[in-house]
Parts: C-alpha cells; structure tokens; sequence
C-alpha cells in the first residue's frame, strides 16, 4: 500500500534533511521521519527543480504550520501519542503536517516550561539573594587562595631552612 505524504510534510522533510547537522545522515532523517531514504532523495531532487515549491504555494496557505497549532490541540497530540509506538507516532505526524520533534518539543514545553510566573516582588528577592551568595563566594575564593598561598610559601620555607624538629 502506498503511503500518501501532504506537500507541506515533504517540504518540511525536505527542509529537515538539507538543515541537519554534520553528524546526522539523510537516512537517520528518512528514518526518524518514516520515510524511505530514495523518497526522501526524490523530494530533495524535486525541491531542487522547484516542482515541489510550486506545488506548495496552493497547500501552504491552507494546512497549519506547527506554530500555528494552539495549546489545546497540541495537548491532545501529546496526549495522543503518548501511548504510540514511534512508527505510529510518525504515521500521526504525516497526517497533521508536523514532525515528531515537535510532539517532543511540545512535551518538553509543557513539562517543564509551566512553573508558576515569578512575581516582581520574588524576581527581586532571588536577584538579592544572587548578589549576596556571589558575595560570599568570592570572599570564600579569596581566603581559599591565600591559605594555599601561606602553604605554598611554608613548604618551600621547610625545603629552603628545613624545620625547628631538624635542629633539635
């Protein structure tokens, strides 16, 4: 059966595959992305000669970008994939248009990212706090660096004049 991709996954995928790191090849692109590696090369070949551009001016305008998803509907894609297994995943993001990162990002954002605000009044409290315990950082580094500095200096007393238990 073959599987049908929308113009905006392929552009996305096609951008994906050209902005990757040096690290990572087209097939760990295909692959994370559920896509064989020949079709991939295909939608690069095609983005090259423009077909594909040119069919996406049409498709852009009406499927939604990512960002364009709102917090409710990314939730319930989080929701949705949670219990999916990764080509299940990929499957779902073909047909919203999206990438798998982003369900992840989308987690990420919400896991962490939702502490409560920091008021005014808090935000200028830590920053004091931050000042004091920086304070007392250095002065801690300063008497840190002259008690090794008094040892340094006795050593080479001891090596230069050798102890007052050698004298006696």
């Amino acid at each position: 059966m073959k599987k049908r991709f929308s113009e905006s996954f392929k552009i996305q995928a096609v951008k994906k595959a050209l902005n990757r790191s040096d690290v990572t090849t087209i097939q760990d692109v295909a692959d994370e992305l559920g896509v064989g590696n020949s079709t991939l090369g295909k939608w690069i070949i095609k983005s090259r000669n423009n077909e594909l551009d040119a069919l996406s001016s049409e498709t852009m305008t009406q499927e939604k970008r990512p960002q364009d998803f709102t917090l409710e509907e990314r939730l319930n894609l989080i929701i949705r994939s949670s219990s999916l297994e990764e080509s299940a995943i990929n499957q779902l993001c073909r047909e919203e248009g999206i990438f798998a990162h982003h369900i992840k990002q989308w987690t990420d954002d919400f896991t962490l990212n939702h502490d409560h605000p920091v008021s005014s009044k808090e935000n200028k409290q830590l920053k004091a706090e931050i000042k004091t315990l920086r304070r007392e950082i250095n002065r801690k580094d300063k008497a840190l660096a002259e008690t090794a500095a008094l040892l340094v200096l006795k050593k080479k007393v001891h090596a230069i004049w050798g102890s007052d238990e050698d004298n006696l």
